[in-house]
């Protein structure tokens, strides 16, 4: 069961502003990166499930994190099926998020309160989702669909939307400026944030600098 309430997790996500997304078929740097993340500010972290086993990485992350990240929200990504979002659930995933938009797994995370963040790339899958109990809906993937331009065009016809946008988010501060000066709750950041150079080398502190550096560069360009 999650160790946050969908309030504090969706609250969580719009005051931070980012969401680091990662996904490690080696337990140990998973742990890090987890570590690394927390000491730079972030509180929000979502591991995907991308690879054979990624359940039980994510399972030891739980755990890892009560007691060493004991404020980080830890959530799953890349679900796609109810089932698979049951079993993370049962794990302790605070919110799931998905490349697409199933309303049954809507059923399935509503039931127990847990946020359901599901992939749209059009006005009718936003409204479709709402519709299902979706506060919030990823634009996937954003840079493809329309960029800035495509979030401002949804935002004046439904100015009550919750949109956090995935893929094609750079970190440099024009970029970051321009996905939230067009409306956006929060950005979901994945390569451009964990290089694999980083990785490799073990540079676990200039990840938790370049969160930082993140968090500056939100803090100053989200909206009031």
């Amino acid at each position: 069961m999650a160790r946050f309430s969908k309030i504090e997790v969706l609250e969580t996500m719009k005051s931070t502003g980012v969401v680091p997304v990662f996904n490690h078929s080696d337990l140990q740097v998973a742990k890090e990166v987890l570590s690394a993340c927390y000491k730079g500010g972030i509180r929000v972290f979502e591991f995907t499930n991308r690879n054979d086993f990624a359940y039980e990485i994510f399972r030891n992350l739980i755990m890892y994190s009560k007691e060493k990240c004991p404020e980080m929200i830890l959530g799953v990504g890349s679900v796609v099926d109810p089932g698979t979002a049951s079993q993370y659930i049962q794990m302790g995933a605070a919110f799931v998020v998905g490349p697409l938009f199933n309303p049954d797994i809507a059923k399935v995370c509503n039931r127990r309160l847990v946020p359901y963040i599901p992939g749209c790339s059009s006005a009718t899958e936003i409204g479709f989702s709402q519709e299902a109990g979706c506060d919030l809906c990823k634009i996937f993937p954003a840079g493809c669909v329309g960029g800035p331009a495509f979030i401002k065009s949804i935002m004046e016809p439904m100015p009550w939307s919750m949109l956090m946008v995935t893929g094609g988010v750079d970190t440099d501060e024009d970029s970051l400026r321009g996905w939230f000066k067009s409306g956006v709750v929060c950005v979901g950041i994945g390569s451009k944030l964990f290089s694999q150079d980083v990785i490799l080398s073990n540079e676990w502190d200039s990840i938790s600098l370049f969160c930082e550096n993140i968090l500056t560069i939100i803090k100053k360009n989200k909206r009031g």
